[in-house]
């Protein structure tokens, strides 16, 4: 089975339906093929029950689509599905489920994108033919566990974030959160919140804000120099929390907008976590070095024993598992090779969307680029 199309977009999260939304107001014709039997699947299926967009609702939307009024500020997970699925019927978007994408090359004679696909359903091939191909499957497509020796010996449950949904299971275990992101502080909370004996390896710097802080940084980075604002959040957030040296965080040198700018790397919005740290209820621990049966060993030879390890350790891209000839965008880890704003374009009508570590805001700016970078190219 054979289908030819303009443009083929590769996922159907929040990045391939922006860009999909994108492409029909300019009445170009795409085909938008998902693995998965759902849009979103990350969110409807990968994210934990107490998750809520970590920014105000204002960075967060869609192209050409606003949140409903009265909407809250800071839109939970089930308001953000529902918003998922208006947006699919609005633009009369219809993913392809079930379908992956198995190899995809560029055919340098007839100047088109030649990629294979299988019905996950049917397990029949099918093939498709566009001039221009949107790499849309996500950031986050697989999970990212890191390795460490002991694990798969480990005598209790040891899962990846995406798996976890609430802590109302582990009341009374000792419970131990790997990664000191968005998720893995939240999680430590939830835990807790649900006793939990609960402890946190924090491995690197991070900053720690409020979520109105943040808000205000956002704001005022559209108007004043990053360093400015950054200076700022910083004497705001100490101001919040005081030292949290002593309680094993450490901020990073850059600040908080220009790391994110930079690396990707977010600023971590407290949801209570911090006062559980300092009041001894979560604790606070450094590197894993190994595991033996349900003993961790942590650097400087401090052991604990767990019922269950929750590894908030991120994502990975898996594009390049399935994409040739991507070398003009992607590196080696399916990523972009050029900084953003400038990241979104490959050669050959090669595109991606939500690749730069920049949220729903970057996807919504990556989704329009495309749309009318192929809109130019497509007229002439």
């Amino acid at each position: 089975m054979e289908e030819q199309t303009v443009v083929l977009i590769v996922g159907a999260g929040p990045a391939g339906l922006a860009t999909a939304a994108c492409l029909t107001q300019l009445s170009i014709p795409y085909v938008i093929v998902e693995r998965e039997d759902c849009s979103a699947s990350l969110w409807r299926n990968r994210a934990y029950d107490r998750l809520k967009l970590h920014l105000a609702k204002e960075f967060c939307e869609l192209p050409h689509m606003s949140y409903p009024a009265g909407a809250p500020t800071y839109i939970p997970k089930d308001q953000f599905v529902k918003y998922i699925d208006n947006y699919i019927e609005r633009f009369d978007i219809r993913p392809k489920y079930q379908t992956a994408i198995e190899s995809c090359s560029y055919d340098e004679g007839r100047k088109c994108w030649f990629s294979m696909a299988r019905d996950m359903k049917t397990s029949m091939v099918v093939r498709y033919t566009a001039k221009f191909l949107v790499v849309a499957s996500g950031e986050n497509s697989a999970e990212d566990i890191p390795v460490i020796t002991g694990l798969h010996r480990f005598a209790g449950e040891a899962i990846h974030s995406s798996r976890y949904k609430s802590g109302a299971s582990y009341s009374g275990k000792n419970v131990l959160v790997v990664g000191c992101g968005n998720s893995g502080m939240e999680i430590a909370y939830d835990l807790a919140s649900h006793g939990a004996n609960t402890s946190i390896v924090i491995r690197s710097p991070v900053h720690v804000v409020i979520k109105e802080i943040i808000r205000l940084g956002m704001t005022l980075v559209q108007h004043i120099p990053v360093n400015v604002v950054d200076g700022l959040l910083v004497r705001l957030s100490n101001f919040v929390f005081g030292d949290l040296s002593k309680h094993g965080i450490v901020r990073p040198k850059l600040g908080p907008l220009l790391l994110k700018a930079k690396t990707g790397q977010s600023a971590v919005i407290d949801v209570g976590t911090i006062s559980l740290i300092k009041n001894g209820t979560i604790k606070v621990l450094g590197n894993i070095s190994k595991i033996e049966g349900d003993t961790v060993e942590f650097e400087g030879r401090k052991e604990s024993t767990f019922d269950a390890i929750v590894f908030a350790t991120g994502y990975k891209s898996t594009a390049n598992t399935w994409l040739k000839n991507g070398e003009s965008m992607l590196n080696d880890d399916g990523l972009p090779k050029q900084e953003f704003p400038n990241h979104w374009k490959g050669a050959n009508g090669l595109y991606c969307a939500g690749l730069a570590k920049r949220g729903l805001a970057g996807i919504a700016m990556d989704a329009k680029n495309i749309a009318s970078d192929i809109l130019s190219s497509y007229h002439s």
